[in-house]
């Protein structure tokens, strides 16, 4: 199955939705980061919900910030997307190995333990708007869930999820994001909290040869169902020697002759691709001519 996102609206538009596969993406952050299972469930559930977060941004150059600041052993995650559903991220501490949890799964909620889930939107303005909300189990469905109940007052069911190979390679990814619109009837939201606790997780319906669509139909199945759009989301990574270039610039001519002093070029990495620019002592001389 390929990656892919849907969109789309139910029970006469007062459900909206989005509904994603991810294995690429999230496989592609695996290797890229080299991240042990529960460090790639982690990561992968956040990449999946990040995706889907810029997707709702309405504008080309909007961009997203998922951050999560954390007390466990993992740290910390962030994770950047855009409209286009391009995303990338990192994991603080991508080695991290633990036991299963009680119920036999990676536990993502004991990598991460409390801590804070911040949602950083930068769409144009002076300032970026920052939401904050405390994690309530580490699960990160569950966080994000919470944030949009208790930031942005939008009644909303996250789910997310990430299967392994044997391997240790990912083999499903993918997840969905539900919201009421603000006049829902009481009815219909009563009935979808219902049909959601009884609702498999999706890596176990992914397992099963299900698409988003056939998850869609699963869950609203009796509402009218409209599909308005479908989108690729993809791992990608914009940055660029020209781009780090800029940021080396702007730390400063007294940081740059420092360096300069050392008669040693420079390396950077990036945090999101792991690609490295070097610079050498020639190069940062132009920076300050």
């Amino acid at each position: 199955m390929k990656d892919i996102m849907i969109r789309g609206t139910a029970a006469e538009n007062q459900v909206r939705f989005f509904c994603a596969y991810t294995r690429k993406v999230v496989e592609s952050g695996r290797m890229i980061h080299n991240t042990s299972p529960v460090a790639t469930a982690a990561l992968g559930r956040l990449l999946t919900a990040g995706a889907i977060m810029g997707s709702m941004c309405k504008n080309d150059s909007d961009l997203l910030t998922l951050q999560i600041q954390c007390s466990g052993p993992i740290s910390g995650l962030t994770v950047t997307s855009n409209a286009k559903a391009e995303v990338k991220g990192y994991v603080n501490r991508p080695d991290v190995i633990l036991p299963p949890s009680p119920a036999g799964k990676l536990d993502v909620g004991k990598a991460l333990g409390s801590g804070v889930l911040s949602v950083i939107k930068d769409i144009g303005l002076r300032e970026p708007y920052v939401g904050q909300s405390d994690l309530v189990s580490g699960e990160i469905a569950e966080d994000l869930t919470y944030y949009f109940a208790a930031s942005e007052q939008i009644p909303t069911s996250v789910a997310l999820g990430v299967l392994m190979e044997k391997n240790n390679t990912v083999k499903h990814a993918g997840g969905f994001i539900i919201q009421m619109m603000p006049f829902a009837e009481e009815s219909l939201i009563s009935d979808l909290e219902n049909r959601l606790k009884d609702f498999s997780s999706v890596t176990s319906l992914m397992d099963k040869g299900m698409t988003p669509v056939d998850m869609i139909n699963r869950l609203l199945e009796g509402y009218d169902i409209t599909i308005n759009s479908s989108i690729t989301p993809s791992y990608h990574c914009n940055c660029s020697k020209e781009r780090v270039h800029k940021a080396i610039m702007s730390i400063g001519k007294r940081e740059i002759e420092e360096m300069i002093a050392d008669k040693k070029p420079i390396e950077v990495n990036c945090q999101f691709c792991n690609k490295h620019y070097i610079f050498e002592t020639a190069e940062l001389k132009n920076m300050i001519s």
